[in-house]
């Protein structure tokens, strides 16, 4: 079952672009990880200082097993610093 990942991210405006920057430099790394099936990154039309990242998934194992690679928790640690407001993370499947 493949696994959708939707996290939103609402970002302080001066660093925007730090994390456009963070992203840019890791989205080929994320997207080479186990189980990664699609990457892309969103920004909301109406305010530009959110940000989606819209990621598929083997399965809810592999996005754990992502969850908890050193690699991940240093992402993490960059982006969650950017922060205007907590993020919103879910997982969804396809259902038709």
């Amino acid at each position: 079952m493949t696994i959708i990942r939707i996290v939103r991210m609402t970002f302080l405006p001066e660093k925007t672009s730090e994390f456009q920057r963070i992203f840019e430099q890791c989205k080929n790394d994320i997207r080479s990880m186990p189980g990664c099936l699609h990457l892309e990154l969103w920004r909301d039309v109406d305010d530009p200082n959110i940000f989606v990242t819209h990621s598929h998934w083997e399965s809810v194992e592999t996005l754990d097993n992502y969850r908890r690679t050193e690699f991940f928790g240093l992402i993490w640690k960059k982006t969650k610093i950017l922060f205007a407001d907590a993020p919103m993370a879910f997982s969804v499947e396809k259902v038709s």
